[in-house]
């Protein structure tokens, strides 16, 4: 299948559809995570109330961010021609699906994606687990294979490839996981080029 034949399109939301802004390693220290650990893992298994108080910080940080995202170069011109051609959109994150929206409002691609098709860490578990990806096949009733995931990192290629989607990396200027990208673009602008070959 071709890039311009696949009609099931999943974006991961900050560094993909966004300028990235997260500080991973100054959240870590904020929230007392070790900073070989991955957040959401680190805080599924510290005791409810803990986690709880935790997750709380989480949000109200992250909801900051959201509030002041900015498009990644060429996204809302790629989503919005995705949108015109007919292509079914979905937003899969590690973050709340409720930022998303906030996320969405602030780079004026709120119109283009259903509420029912925005899974956030909430509606699944999170990335790399393919749960989310496989919610999204069974509500638009097609194949993982019919879809494809796009990404900033691993984690998105990772779950890709779990639940049998393509996938693509973009916003790095190198692929440093070429066994995991079906396709690479430097940016979301060099992905449209891609997709009007």
């Amino acid at each position: 299948m071709s890039l311009q034949q696949i009609r099931h399109w999943v974006f991961d939301m900050d560094g993909t559809l966004t300028v990235a802004v997260h500080d991973f390693a100054a959240i870590k220290e904020a929230l007392e995570i070790p900073q070989t650990h991955d957040i959401l893992t680190h805080l599924a298994a510290l005791p409810a109330a803990e986690a709880a108080a935790k997750h709380a910080w989480l949000l109200e940080h992250e909801r900051e961010l959201a509030i002041g995202s900015r498009p990644a170069t060429g996204a809302v011109e790629l989503v919005r021609d995705l949108a015109a051609r007919g292509c079914q959109l979905g937003i899969l994150t590690r973050n709340a699906r409720e930022l998303a929206h906030i996320t969405l409002k602030a780079i004026g691609l709120a119109d283009c994606f259903a509420v029912e098709h925005i899974v956030g860490r909430d509606e699944a578990p999170p990335k790399p687990h393919p749960g989310g990806l496989l919610k999204l096949a069974k509500a638009w009733d097609v194949a993982p294979t019919e879809m494809i995931m796009v990404g900033d990192y691993r984690f998105d290629l990772d779950c890709g490839r779990a639940a049998g989607a393509r996938t693509i990396l973009v916003n790095l200027p190198d692929n440093p996981w070429p066994q995991l990208a079906d396709w690479h673009a430097a940016d979301c602008r060099a992905l449209q080029r891609m997709l009007d070959q």
